[in-house]
């Protein structure tokens, strides 16, 4: 007899982004509170980056949810303690919560609210490409829930 053998552990609420790679729950390092009003920059008083063990590239970039302004980023450079540039998010606010993963998910089963296609974009996983490059999956027909 057949049966369904799903094991789920962790859940997140996903940020919807055309760049930014679904986070790995499990790799949280850090929350805070920081000013997001400069474009592609994070600035956050009293908090230490450089000892955060922050990932720039290897396994791949950090993830950045701005749980606030729901906007994704992955961190491009720790410029000091205090401040990080991002990429691929828009302008948040200058009190926003945010949330630090140091690695995309390796695989997840995303919850479909409604009927139809559904555009996925598959994280770039086992390789050394650049985490925005990766190739769009077109799922057609995908019933609801």
């Amino acid at each position: 007899m057949a049966y369904q053998k799903l094991q789920v552990s962790q859940a997140l609420e996903v940020i919807p982004s055309n760049i930014v790679s679904i986070p790995d729950p499990s790799t949280e390092i850090f929350t805070g509170v920081a000013d997001f009003s400069v474009l592609n920059t994070l600035t956050d008083v009293g908090t230490t980056f450089l000892t955060q063990g922050i990932q720039i590239m290897s396994p791949g970039p950090a993830i950045i949810y701005n749980t606030t302004a729901g906007i994704a980023y992955y961190v491009k450079s720790i410029d000091s303690d205090t401040q990080l540039t991002l990429i691929g998010g828009a302008v948040g606010g200058a009190a926003d919560n945010y949330v630090i993963y140091n690695a995309a998910t390796l695989g997840c089963i995303p919850f479909v609210g409604v009927a139809g296609d559904i555009k996925m974009i598959m994280a770039a996983c086992n390789t050394k490409a650049d985490p925005t490059s990766g190739t769009a999956v077109l799922f057609k027909g995908i019933a609801a829930g």
